[in-house]
C-alpha cells in the first residue's frame, strides 16, 4: 500500500486504529521526535481544467510533525490544528520507511478500515440522495 492511500485511510478513518498502530511501535522501538508538532501555512495548488495550468488557490493551516525510527524518517502533515494525528501519521510513516516487521500485518487492518470508510460514505450518500428533488416531476 502506498503512502498516499495509507495516509488518506488514517486521516478519514478511526483515530483508535492509528493510536493502536503507534502504541505497538512505541512498545518495541525508540521514537526520536525530530520536529515537534507545529503549525504552518501551505499553498493549495489547483489545476485549472480548461487551460490545464496550475494556480494557487490560497493558503491553508496545517500541522506537521517529523520523527525517526532506526534512522528512518517519517512525516505527518494534516490540515488544521491536529497535533496528535500529525504525530500518529509521522510515526506510522517512519515505521513503513524503516520497513519494520509490524507493518506487514497493518495492510489488512488498513484495508478493512478503508472498506468501513467506503460503506459509511455510501450510507451517508444514500441518505442525502433521499432528499434530492426531481425537477422534471415538478412540471407535471
Amino acid at each position: 500500500m502506498n503512502r498516499r492511500k495509507r495516509t488518506e485511510i488514517l486521516i478519514n478513518g478511526s483515530r483508535n486504529l492509528a493510536r493502536e498502530l503507534v502504541q505497538e511501535i512505541e512498545r518495541n522501538y525508540a521514537i526520536h521526535v525530530v520536529a515537534e508538532p507545529h503549525h504552518a501555512l501551505t499553498m493549495i495548488k489547483v489545476r485549472e481544467t480548461a487551460k490545464k495550468s496550475i494556480f494557487h488557490l490560497g493558503e491553508v493551516l496545517v500541522t506537521e510533525t517529523k520523527v525517526s525510527i532506526n534512522q528512518a524518517f517519517g512525516v505527518g502533515v494534516v490540515v488544521g490544528d491536529e497535533e496528535e494525528l500529525s504525530y500518529l501519521l509521522a510515526v506510522i510513516d517512519a515505521a513503513y520507511e524503516a520497513n519494520l516487521t509490524e507493518t506487514k500485518s497493518w495492510t489488512l487492518l488498513l484495508e478493512a478500515e478503508e472498506k468501513r470508510i467506503r460503506t459509511s460514505r455510501a450510507i451517508q450518500e444514500a441518505s442525502i440522495l433521499k432528499t434530492k428533488v426531481n425537477f422534471e416531476m415538478m412540471d407535471a
